[in-house]
Parts: C-alpha cells; sequence; structure tokens
C-alpha cells in the first residue's frame, strides 16, 4: 500500500519530515549516473523557496541550507538513491498550543486527526509547505539534467493576487531575473506594487489572499506523456494539486476553452524552421496527453492561507464554539513563495517522462 509520499516511476522522490522535526528532505531514487551535482545546484531553488525572504511572507528564519547525504562521490551522481536533507532550526512548537484542541478552519488539522487518530498539532505536519523542501531538492537535480540534456527552460510567475492580475507577459520570453525583480515575483511592476499594497494590509489586518501562479516549460521535445492515464497533463495535475493551498489547474487555455469554439481553439500546424509546430498554443503545448514540441504553459489557483490571526468563530474537537486567533509566524500571502516548488515539481514530472521516453527508444530508432 503507498504512504503518499512517493511520486514518480522511473525518477522517483520520497519526501520525509514535518514542519517542527528535527528536519525535512527526500530521498531520490532514479537519477543517472554521471550528472556533476553539488549542493550549490540546489540551493538556488531551496533559498527561493524559504521563509523569512520579504515583508509579504511569514517571518520564520530558515536558511534551508541542504545536505546532500549519499548518491554522489566528488560532485558526479552514482545512479544510486540520493538523499537529501534540510535541518529545521527555528523551531516554535509552543506557537500552536491553541491548535491541540482546536482545528484552524479550511486547514488539515480535522482531517489529519480523522486519518490516522493522531497529529502533528505544531505548524501543521506534513501538511505544511516545509514538507515542500524535500519536493524542491529533487525537483532542482531534475531542473540541471533537463537543461544539460534537452534545453529544458521553467519559469513561473505570479500572475494576479486577489483581483489584481499581471498583464502583457510573454511566456515564451520570460526569465527568472524578471519574475525575482521585485518580492512578489510578479513581472508586471505596476501589478506588483498593487499586489504588495494589497498584501501588506491584509497581513497587517491579520488576513491572507490568494492568487493564480502561471508556469511555462520551454524547448520540451515533442513525444513526452503516456496515455491514457499518465497524460502528461494529468501527471502535472497530480504534481501541481498535490502541492498545498492548491484549488485549481489548467492548462492552455484552460477553463475559457469551454467558452471557445473548435475554429477558435484549433491549433492549426505549420513549419517552424526545420519542424512542424502551431500556430497558435491554444492547447498549451500539449496534445492527446504528449507533448507537441510548443511550450507547455499551464496555472493554479492558490487559496489564501488558511492559518490567521483574525479572529474567527469556529469550533473545538468536541463541537464547543469557540473564538480562534492563531497565534506563529504565517503567511498572508503564499503564491511568491509557490513558484521555485511549482517549477520543480514540472521539473520531477517533465523528468520522469524523459526517462520513460529514452526507455522505449530501440537501437537504430531515430
Amino acid at each position: 500500500m503507498s504512504s503518499g509520499s512517493s511520486f514518480g516511476t522511473l525518477y522517483r522522490v520520497t519526501t520525509f519530515g514535518e514542519s517542527h522535526c528535527a528536519g525535512v528532505g527526500a530521498i531520490v531514487d532514479g537519477c543517472p549516473p554521471g550528472l556533476n551535482l553539488t549542493e550549490d545546484d540546489l540551493q538556488t531553488q531551496l533559498t527561493r523557496r524559504r521563509p523569512g525572504q520579504s515583508k509579504v511572507n511569514t517571518p520564520r528564519d530558515e536558511k534551508d541550507r541542504v545536505t546532500i547525504l549519499s548518491g554522489t562521490e566528488n560532485g558526479v551522481t552514482l545512479g544510486t538513491p540520493i538523499g537529501l536533507l534540510v535541518a529545521n532550526e527555528d523551531q516554535r512548537p509552543k506557537d500552536y498550543g491553541e491548535m491541540n484542541t482546536i482545528p484552524r478552519p479550511s486547514h488539515a488539522d480535522y482531517t489529519y486527526q480523522m486519518k490516522y487518530g493522531v497529529r502533528a498539532s505544531s505548524g501543521g505536519g506534513r501538511s505544511s509547505a516545509r514538507e515542500t523542501i524535500g519536493r524542491v531538492a529533487a525537483g532542482a537535480i531534475a531542473e540541471k539534467w533537463l537543461r544539460e540534456t534537452f534545453g529544458v527552460e521553467i519559469v513561473a510567475w505570479v500572475s494576479a493576487c486577489g483581483e489584481i492580475e499581471a498583464q502583457n507577459i510573454n511566456p515564451e520570453t520570460i526569465r527568472r531575473e524578471e519574475v525575482d525583480a521585485n518580492i512578489i515575483r510578479c513581472p508586471d511592476l505596476a501589478a506588483a506594487d498593487t499586489m504588495i499594497q494589497k498584501v501588506t494590509q491584509l497581513r497587517d489586518e491579520g488576513d491572507s489572499i490568494g492568487g493564480v501562479l502561471t508556469c511555462v516549460a520551454r524547448n520540451v521535445p515533442a513525444g513526452w506523456g503516456e496515455p491514457v492515464f499518465d497524460k502528461l497533463e494529468a501527471k502535472l495535475a497530480q504534481a501541481m494539486m498535490s502541492i498545498p493551498a492548491t484549488k485549481g489547474f489548467e492548462v492552455g487555455t484552460g477553463f475559457a476553452a469551454a467558452r471557445m469554439t473548435g475554429s477558435d481553439h484549433n491549433d492549426p500546424f505549420v513549419m517552424k524552421g526545420t519542424r512542424l509546430g502551431t500556430l497558435t498554443n491554444h492547447s498549451g503545448g500539449i496534445q492527446g496527453g504528449i507533448s507537441n514540441g510548443e511550450p507547455i504553459l499551464f496555472r493554479l489557483a492558490i487559496k489564501p492561507p488558511a492559518t490567521i490571526s483574525k479572529a474567527q468563530s469556529t469550533a473545538d474537537f468536541d463541537g464547543t464554539p469557540q473564538v480562534l486567533a492563531a497565534k506563529g509566524r504565517h503567511d498572508p500571502f503564499v503564491v511568491n513563495r509557490a513558484v521555485p516548488i511549482v517549477e520543480t515539481m514540472a521539473a520531477l514530472v517533465l523528468m520522469d517522462m524523459a526517462l520513460i521516453q529514452q526507455s522505449r527508444v530501440r537501437p537504430g530508432r531515430v
């Protein structure tokens, strides 16, 4: 029986750890041998994910320095399982005393208690965003392999904060440097300023807000994806919907396609240099569950963080009415911190699909 903590087929990742235990991390199985790999290759994405980066995120102070425990020698992968560990340093489990008896509204306290009969009440345990550290570290390995093997580029950015939407972002040219140019990680600078003001206001009020994150993967070859149950968009959806706070996923035009005609939505084929491509990209780079060589484009809807310091009327586990004003350090907005999580989770899916595709190519077959 699966524990639910592992992901992937040939490139397989198992994450471990809770938000206030000694550490979190991952075991990576299936990374090919001969890849140059050190902690520095993983640290960039972990640093982008870590808390305490700005006024619009939690002030929890974690450096999130990763240690490679196994699977490499002299900075080169051996083809054996790679162990990754990040210590939890700034732990304050006492901040969560009230949560022993009062499940936080829209959080995982109640459901984890019902499922397991016990739970890590400090910080949410496995439902905490700290669990994603293992994913990010493992996905950073996949990013490097994809980049060096196929030239794949993966870039995500905040495209909406509440009702505030970014405008005129070109997925074919956007770069991470543009995304990281401001603390909200929105490349539309005018929209970013408005977003920062909104999040700051809600933080001061003890509240939170959600948003939309958009991601593009460029230079993905045609042919990746395993119909019918492991279609590329199906695996991406599974990966993205497993990220904490994600409530929606769409590829290409997504839900907007339901309001279009076939003649408007279809992507006509044209020659693009030496390969066949499409004139438009309503399909988001995936057709029939298989990559078609166009940029893979998808979006996530991310809900407002559930843990807020604003007083809420709720009930304890016995059903007695209570008023809860959560203590501790919490994010008023998490979409900007989700950027590296989404990029690395996309890399996990794409590397797995690439290895599966490579495994079926017979000698002499192009």
